[in-house]
């Protein structure tokens, strides 16, 4: 559960890091691609501090 769970939450930020890069070229959505590249960086933060934190009980 918990290799699942990190490599997710690495795919998630790399994928969020690679967002906030690209959002500069797009003329039209450069907000909307650079605010959802934030949100994939958060839910990759969260996922470790969260979900992983309550499962080594």
């Amino acid at each position: 559960m918990n290799v699942v769970a990190t490599v997710i939450s690495l795919g998630l930020f790399v994928f969020g890091m690679w967002i906030m890069g690209v959002a500069p070229e797009l003329a039209e959505f450069q907000a909307l691609v650079f605010f959802s590249g934030i949100l994939a960086v958060a839910a990759a933060l969260a996922i470790p501090f969260h979900i992983l934190g309550r499962a080594d009980d």
